[in-house]
């Protein structure tokens, strides 16, 4: 990984294109490593996480991940999911949080050396140019690995470096079997720009 000591970095992470990349790739991730890889690359200043979360539920299987996570050294931007019902009278749920990660990458990269994104969203390619102009160098962290790719070809181009999500497996990946808070089973999280049909 193309590192500096003394670089201060930050991390946002796209929740449900991170989760949805590691599930492509067959591995769960545990945070507290993946926290641990990166501050020991830099200089680590902030890790921020974005997800959507559906409200009024009883017991949603991402907010153990939310909870750990925000008491183990990540800073939770969540917002809740916006509910609709499409033209042929289905209930739909919204949640995308591309916005809230671009404002808090471009207010933060003057405090910045480095910005690693956690996503594939070839959206985030202006964002990478405009952050890039700033002197900041820029990592995107996903895979081409899975069928299809998760990464846009443009955002690959764009950024400084590009990680490929399965070279991190070993450093990365949760051990043992089972779910534990750090990856919870999210068969109730909503994809970035997708829009999940409710029964």
């Amino acid at each position: 990984m193309e590192f500096r000591d003394d670089e201060r970095v930050g991390l946002f992470i796209d929740g449900s294109n991170l989760y949805a990349a590691a599930r492509a790739l067959d591995f769960d991730i545990d945070y507290k490593k993946l926290l641990k890889v990166f501050s020991t690359r830099g200089r680590l200043v902030r890790a921020l996480y974005y997800t959507a979360l559906i409200e009024d539920q009883e017991y949603s299987p991402i907010r153990p991940l939310v909870d750990w996570l925000d008491y183990n050294g990540y800073t939770m931007v969540t917002k809740p999911t916006k509910e609709f019902t499409d033209s042929t009278g289905r209930r739909k749920i919204k949640g995308n949080m591309d916005i809230e990660l671009a404002v808090d990458i471009m207010e933060m990269a003057e405090h910045l050396d480095h910005v690693v994104i956690f996503s594939g969203d070839g959206d985030f390619r202006r964002l990478v140019e405009a952050v890039q102009r700033k002197g900041v160098r820029v990592t995107i962290v996903s895979t081409v690995k899975s069928q299809p790719p998760m990464v846009a070809d443009e955002l690959r181009r764009q950024a400084d470096f590009f990680i490929e999500m399965n070279d991190l497996r070993g450093e990365i990946a949760r051990s043992g079997g089972g779910h534990s808070p750090m990856t919870p089973d999210r068969d109730d999280n909503i994809d970035d720009d997708d829009y999940v049909e409710m029964a």
